[in-house]
């Protein structure tokens, strides 16, 4: 059983389970057939003999009857005639029916069992039954009352065999038509279970492919439909999609970390080479250890980020979240980065009071620092910040402005990326890593930023949460 593939066991499953089905269905129904095979033979012998008690007259005389145009029987009884209908035969139907006087002397008709019962009791109008030489026979019995035929009883006998033959027929059709239809059945099913296992052998065609060709951009293909298959189809394509992206995220942020910190590190490499090639001053010395410090820390800086950045994609129980007063956060930051005065940029803010979201304080704390810090470095001197905190009914809304050298419409997209700076020229000592960090915090809060920015004229960075309270 192991080794047969899912196709084949259904198939055998489903077709033992149909076998045990017929079976059971051919000896219910050949069980119901016989009883109602059986009520029928008694049905009709009933019929038989209620219809014969009508075909017996009683005549004085016969003189005025055309006995050559007559086909009925006419017997001699009491001093008269006894008229018998033709359709008066010895059996019909394989009912045979007899009539006899009250002491079992035989008048007319044919009784198969006569000898046998010849004693058998009169009983009018109920079936008795007899066994003859094992085999059962019905009899059934009615007394004739009308004038002249007192005294005359009519007797009707059928064997059970004579519904042997319909269930031999019955039997044998079954045994034909059965074991056809188990068959017809189970190769259908086969076929059905192909045809509807069909599509995971493609998935499973395209999931290796993509496995040994490691190509992510290869799809699924089992055309259009709704039922299970084609959802599984339909995830392991966005699957396969967002493992696309994930390498591709993998690929580029490992590419630009690699050329960030090439630069560090060659400086490092280049000061201390230069410094050990020959005896420097002390002055020298310093100049050159301060090189160092500050490549180092540059270093460092970037990998406590690269960290972050981990630790917020494989969303950390380090940063828990809690009901905070975003008002007081909000007011917080900007009151501390209001100090800074860098390009005598003066911040202003306007926060509505008590409202309240569910986040992490320090992931939003640093969300709002950054941006903030990011409005500072592209400001322009004497400038302007504004922060607005305000709660709509849906959502919350946090915004920061500034009226600095703005970002032009194609980079906009791309300022989220990390390690871009959109202005390589003023990016100072950033890491390009900020609003990256900003976009990963918002996604862990589940909101979303977007930005709105016009050159010369500034930029407004808009994050809206969903509002949870």
């Amino acid at each position: 059983m192991k080794s047969m593939s899912i196709r084949s066991k259904i198939t055998l499953w489903f077709t033992v389970a149909l076998l045990i089905v017929v079976f059971f269905t051919f000896f219910i129904v050949l069980s119901a057939n016989r009883q109602v095979i059986q009520k029928n033979i008694r049905d009709n012998l009933i019929m038989t003999v209620e219809h014969n008690v009508d075909e017996i007259e009683f005549y004085n005389n016969i003189n005025n009857v055309d006995l050559h145009n007559e086909s009925d029987y006419f017997i001699r009884f009491r001093g008269g005639y006894l008229e018998i209908d033709d359709d008066f035969l010895d059996q019909v139907n394989e009912v045979y029916t007899a009539l006899y006087h009250v002491d079992h002397t035989l008048i007319y008709g044919e009784n198969p069992i006569s000898r046998q019962v010849s004693d058998l009791e009169f009983v009018d109008a109920k079936i008795q039954r007899i066994k003859v030489n094992h085999t059962l026979y019905y009899s059934f019995d009615r007394k004739l009352t009308l004038k002249g035929l007192e005294g005359l009883w009519l007797r009707g006998v059928v064997s059970e065999k004579q519904g042997m033959t319909q269930m031999s027929d019955i039997t044998r059709l079954s045994l034909l038509l059965l074991p056809f239809m188990v068959l017809v059945s189970a190769s259908g099913g086969y076929l059905i279970a192909g045809r509807m296992f069909r599509p995971i052998k493609k998935i499973s065609e395209s999931a290796s492919q993509i496995g040994s060709g490691g190509d992510l951009k290869k799809r699924i293909a089992i055309g259009e439909g709704k039922d299970e298959l084609h959802q599984l189809a339909k995830s392991f394509n966005a699957m396969f999609q967002r493992l696309e992206k994930a390498f591709e995220a993998e690929h580029q942020f490992t590419s630009d970390v690699s050329h960030e910190l090439r630069t560090p590190v060659s400086v490092i490499l280049a000061q201390c080479e230069l410094s050990l090639e020959e005896s420097r001053s002390g002055e020298e010395y310093e100049q050159a250890l301060h090189t160092i410090q500050r490549q180092g820390r540059k270093m460092s800086k970037l990998i406590n980020q690269m960290l972050d950045f981990t630790r917020l994609e494989m969303r950390s129980e380090r940063f828990v979240c809690q009901t905070l007063d975003l008002t007081e956060l909000v007011r917080a930051v900007c009151f501390d980065m209001a100090l800074i005065q860098e390009k005598e940029i003066v911040l202003n803010y306007e926060v509505q009071e008590q409202v309240e979201f569910h986040g992490n304080h320090q992931l939003l704390s640093r969300m709002l620092t950054n941006l903030i810090s990011n409005a500072y470095r592209y400001g322009k001197e004497q400038g302007h910040i504004f922060v607005s905190l305000k709660r709509q009914e849906q959502e919350i809304e946090l915004s920061v402005s500034d009226d600095g050298m703005g970002i032009a419409p194609e980079e906009q997209e791309k300022i989220f990326r990390r390690f871009y700076q959109a202005d390589h020229s003023r990016s100072g000592s950033g890491t390009g890593l900020g609003l990256s960090m900003v976009y990963e915090i918002v996604q862990f809060h589940e909101g979303t930023i977007s930005v709105e920015s016009e050159l010369e004229k500034g930029s407004s960075f808009i994050v809206k949460f969903k509002n949870k309270n």
